[in-house]
């Protein structure tokens, strides 16, 4: 059986594909001089196999090593036939940390850098009719300050919020089949006021370019023009309004057309504004009640080991009253977003920079490109609300951090996409941000209480970064509080000497309880917050201050949880 056979975008899908996860080839290259050893050569010798999507650290692939690996390799067989080679083959690759060159019968045929984005390879030239070698070297250095690690570890060993390293290819591998004029890709803009569509697209080749718009079924909108490829723009005007909301979705089925290319996606009718109080979402303030959600799991590490599992973390979040969710040091991937669009979870889109080094311009060069496959390639996500680069921008072996890099990101950021707020840093240190987020882990409630109560009588923000970053005025954000561990004797998974958390452990579940309702009901009660973010959804390795244990298993009464974190909050009255 393929494990995660499913298609991995359902926002940009075709029906001609191959899914390529599976059994693979594999040999380590701990000296990385598999390149000048011509690993890539077809009659190349490897010694072990491994499961594809799953990195070589995990259970899941086979492998299980977890100890630096300078890079590895990959190369499997497969059969193509004549009539998929009459337009244009790519091979679409989910993520590969880091650097990853392709090959195609033992010819290099194209490669990436950054190991969170998407990307495809136009292998056209390279195959065969029959059976072709596909052969992949992934180089990983997480200790080198040129490449965003996230939570991986930088050490040999998990430790305090850093957990197990992801190495390679850890998301779904596929081949795409189109003809020689083909949709590159597509931007929607929703207009909820008119109920249009407008689609911006490109194309290459020429042809007429056409989108048909479906609610449950039933036509609702359709428009065409010819075109000479490149850019188009095409607007649907919709003759039934749905609007997208939060906890309960709306998706419109869309489908393009391109001269023989046919791909099918959605959209949701929805508009993100953010006021002086609030995040609006079609014109009705929502406060955002978060969770951190890291997307590590005890089998697959970086990735899950079903589809099953990525919908059943949103589900398990709501159950206890979030709606949504800061994901955390991680891009996640397409398939995640797509359950969040479904199920109306909103979330936070934020790149796992930790490691890259952004004291210098030097951090930019490999970070801004990544950054902008990210939002080209999740823009179309409705239960996407905003952006946040980077988490925690602290100072690096005594260098503090260069502002005009935190600067130049949001500026490009908000110029890729005009569509969304955007955080220039979570936490801090903040330059130039659409919202002022702050992290407060204080545990006891009457003081964080006190915090706040001067943001709303006093207009003063308490914040324990205030030395390093000025508040102005934006709309405020809790995006990271709680963390809440607790010391409990049926709790197998605790152990004091090896457990990380934040400030003093909870010895009771009833001191538990009512910790989380001070501090929350504190956030809610705030008529300037306009959102919180709890750390976090699930234990993660060492760290054991989850809503759930790292097997997702049930710690505490959701019932309790529900019913305060859904509060009706100050901004919503």
């Amino acid at each position: 059986m393929i494990p995660r056979n499913e298609h991995p975008n359902p926002n940009f899908k075709r029906n001609d594909y191959i899914i390529l996860n599976g059994e693979w080839d594999f040999e380590f290259d701990f000296g990385d001089s598999g390149k000048e050893r011509k690993m890539f050569a077809v009659d190349a010798e490897f010694s072990k196999k491994i499961n594809v999507p799953f990195c070589p650290e995990s259970e899941l692939s086979g492998i299980g090593y977890k100890d630096f690996m300078a890079a590895v390799w990959y190369k499997r067989i497969v059969e193509i036939t004549e009539e998929q080679l009459k337009g244009k083959a790519f091979i679409v690759f989910g993520a590969v940390d880091f650097h990853a060159s392709v090959y195609v019968n033992g010819e290099f045929a194209g490669e990436h850098f950054g190991g969170y984005t998407s990307f495809r390879i136009d292998a056209t030239k390279f195959l065969k009719v029959g059976e072709n070698t596909i052969t992949v070297c992934a180089q990983d250095d997480t200790r080198s300050h040129l490449q965003a690690r996230g939570k991986q570890s930088e050490l040999v060993y998990s430790h305090d919020c850093d957990y197990t390293r992801t190495t390679g290819i850890w998301q779904t591998v596929y081949m795409e089949f189109c003809p020689e004029n083909y949709i590159k890709s597509v931007k929607y803009y929703p207009n909820i006021t008119d109920g249009t569509l407008t689609i911006h697209a490109e194309l290459v080749g020429n042809g007429a370019f056409s989108a048909k718009a479906l609610w449950e079924g039933k036509e609702v909108g359709s428009a065409s023009t010819d075109t000479l490829g490149q850019t188009v723009t095409l607007t649907l005007n919709l003759s039934e309004k749905h609007l997208w909301e939060v906890g309960k979705g709306g998706l419109y089925s869309l489908y393009l057309s391109f001269g023989g290319d046919e791909v099918s996606s959605y959209f949701g009718l929805r508009e993100v504004k953010l006021t002086d109080n609030a995040i609006n979402i079609n014109g009705e303030p929502v406060f955002q009640r978060l969770v951190l959600d890291q997307g590590f799991y005890p089998d697959g590490i970086y990735t899950a080991p079903t589809a099953e599992a990525l919908k059943n973390d949103i589900l398990l979040s709501m159950e206890v009253g979030f709606n949504g969710a800061r994901l955390h040091q991680k891009i996640f991937e397409p398939l995640f977003l797509h359950y969040c669009d479904e199920l109306g979870y909103i979330v936070w889109g934020e790149h796992g920079n930790w490691g890259a080094d952004h004291t210098n311009f030097e951090s930019l060069r490999y970070f801004l490109l990544e950054i902008e496959e990210e939002i080209e390639r999740d823009f179309n996500h409705p239960a996407l609300i905003g952006w946040c680069p980077y988490n925690e921008t602290w100072d690096i072996d005594g260098r503090k951090q260069d502002d005009d890099v935190l600067r130049i990101v949001y500026r490009t950021v908000k110029n890729l996409d005009k569509t969304r707020p955007c955080i220039d840093t979570s936490g801090n240190f903040h330059v130039e941000t659409d919202i002022f987020d702050v992290h407060d882990y204080d545990q006891d409630c009457d003081l964080f209480k006190g915090h706040y109560e001067d943001l709303t009588n006093k207009n003063i923000l308490f914040d324990h970064q205030g030395h390093k970053q000025t508040w102005k005025g934006e709309p405020v954000f809790m995006s990271e509080y709680g963390g809440i561990r607790v010391e409990l004797k049926e709790f197998e998974e605790n152990d004091r000497e090896k457990a990380w958390g934040y400030g003093n452990a909870a010895t009771s579940l009833e001191e538990f309880y009512a910790r989380y309702d001070g501090l929350t009901t504190a956030l809610i009660d705030c008529p300037k917050m306009i959102g919180f973010c709890y750390t976090q959804l699930t234990d993660v390795e060492q760290e054991l201050n989850g809503i759930f244990r790292y097997d997702r298993t049930k710690k505490f009464d959701s019932e309790i949880l529900y019913k305060i974190n859904t509060k009706k909050a100050a901004i919503e009255k």
